[in-house]
């Protein structure tokens, strides 16, 4: 198998109402953006990845890409363009990591399996914790958090990072209130890595977190998400002595050196890389196992589009050490429709609150042909 050519689309779909994610306050979506990479090889299969985008910054890599990646085997030469992708992040800065999902994709097509069964995964759903995406008031966080519940949630991600310690604290015991002892609560203060010049962020150091950490220690949360720069290995491993309150980390660091970091220095309970942000499936599947020899938990960060999704989906499925599937979801700006709009079928929950695996084979994605062409345009 050789791959023949490769198409790339820029893609700006509208959302249905406008969305201001916590980690780049005071910048509103009102588009769902992405670069969508299409593989074609010789045996007349479309391998499909994507990443994120926001304007036009998608061009840089694309010739680079097709120079380099043409006329590959995307099994028998996997490594030699896992090194390419990694040479395009470490030599010249263009995360290009995205486009490894389009190998696996033609992997699985090409033997005729789904990418998590090629793994070596068997169970075909994984229980979903709905993550949302907005800062919201503590009577609103309590309010949505019950609808949540309500509608089969088992778990919810919240999102802090207000100004003042008691603000962040005020908002995870308002839910804790409203839902009950049953509901497992996660809780996201988006300090690995910063976006500044939007809006006000305010920037937690070790005594702050450890301050935070302490405060919501009675209100039986599940894990708190980078409270700390992504590289403070040092400082984690500090906090981590001085709370109950099990940390986890890693969902921008694009390389097996910042896992190994934080296993090192004993940093974090649950490892949490993205397949389309940091290091592709492969090294997912790999920080899956370190995870579970080190004794740590595993739980992929899934927050980019339904692409993204689905591959972590896969990645997940096939780590026994994985509990929890990260499902993005905030209405009315983050829904479904918006998140997966190229996809024909976006992911849900099921009844029982577990989102499942694609059956079809590669990521067993079809897209949305009609809407990719009307929100797209050819690089």
């Amino acid at each position: 198998m050789k791959i023949t050519g490769i198409r790339v689309q820029l893609c700006h779909f509208p959302l249905d109402a406008p969305f201001t994610p916590s980690w780049i306050p005071g910048l509103p979506m009102s588009m769902n953006s992405c670069v969508l990479y299409r593989l074609q090889s010789d045996q007349g299969h479309e391998g499909i990845a994507a990443g994120v985008a926001f304007a036009d910054e998608a061009r840089g890599p694309v010739n680079l890409l097709r120079a380099f990646l043409i006329g590959k085997d995307p099994e028998a030469e996997f490594d030699d363009v896992f090194k390419i992708l990694r040479s395009s992040t470490r030599v010249l800065g263009i995360r290009s990591w995205h486009v490894e999902l389009a190998l696996w994709d033609l992997i699985g097509k090409a033997r005729g399996e789904p990418v998590y069964r090629v793994l070596g995964g068997e169970r075909d759903r994984v229980r979903a914790y709905c993550s949302t995406g907005e800062l919201r008031s503590p009577e609103e966080n309590a309010e949505r958090a019950v609808a949540r519940r309500d509608e089969g949630f088992a778990a919810i991600k919240l999102r802090v990072r207000f100004p003042t310690i008691e603000e962040d604290v005020a908002v995870v015991r308002a839910v804790r209130e409203a839902v009950g002892p049953d509901m497992r609560i996660m809780v996201d203060a988006n300090q690995g890595w910063r976006v500044h010049g939007f809006g006000p962020y305010p920037e937690w150091d070790l005594e702050r977190a450890t301050a935070f950490a302490i405060a919501i220690e009675e209100l039986d949360v599940t894990w708190l998400e980078e409270p700390l720069d992504q590289h403070a290995y040092t400082e984690y491993a500090e906090l981590r002595k001085r709370t109950s309150v099990p940390l986890a980390a890693g969902e921008m660091l694009s390389d097996y050196t910042g896992f190994e970091e934080l296993i090192r220095h004993e940093s974090v309970d649950i490892l949490q890389p993205d397949a389309t942000l940091s290091g592709g499936i492969r090294l997912g599947r790999d920080v899956a196992r370190m995870a579970e020899g080190a004794g740590l938990g595993f739980a992929p960060h899934t927050w980019t589009n339904g692409v993204g999704l689905a591959a972590n989906l896969h990645v997940m499925a096939a780590s026994p050490n994985c509990e929890w599937a990260e499902f993005p979801f905030d209405p009315p700006g983050w829904v479904p429709e918006g998140r997966d709009a190229m996809l024909t079928d976006p992911f849900r929950i099921d009844d029982e609150g577990f989102v499942r695996l694609p059956e079809g084979p590669g990521l067993g994605i079809e897209l949305d042909e009609d809407r990719i062409a009307a929100h797209s345009e050819e690089l």
